[in-house]
């Protein structure tokens, strides 16, 4: 069985500024482009990603990053019922914001890994979620 990564919008946000931790991401990326792994990015994640490269940096400096995702190998997530449900348990039990309890909830149901650097959210969640794993980029 393929082993599933959700990226995190920090963690895709790492590698367009290329900040601490871009190059673990740009590995993962590449070994998904070789059908060794299955990368994957929730919607609303994305949306996170794609505010914050409008706020930084313009419109077209994000379009372009956003084309760049979107025909890549990763592949772009909805919510499923059962994602719905854990990220609802999620959001309520830590008091994180939605999008980071929607790819938490992902990587839960799916027995994936996280891809993230957030630990102001996350700490918290590794500590009491061991089910969970996670891939800390910095």
């Amino acid at each position: 069985m393929t082993n599933v990564y959700f990226l995190d919008a920090c963690a895709l946000l790492a590698t367009f500024k290329e900040e601490i931790g871009y190059i673990t991401v740009a590995d993962l990326y590449a070994k998904a482009e070789k059908g060794e792994l299955s990368l994957r990015i929730n919607i609303v994640n994305l949306l996170e990603v794609f505010y914050g490269l409008v706020y930084d940096f313009g419109l077209e400096f994000s379009e372009k990053r956003l084309s760049e995702v979107t025909n890549s190998s990763v592949e772009i997530t909805n919510l499923s019922l059962p994602t719905l449900k854990e990220a609802a348990r999620f959001k309520t039990t830590y008091k994180i914001s939605l999008a980071d309890s929607i790819v938490l909830a992902e990587t839960s149901v799916s027995n994936g890994t996280i891809i993230t650097s957030d630990h102001h959210e996350m700490d918290i969640v590794e500590q009491n979620e061991s089910h969970i794993k996670f891939l800390w980029i910095r």
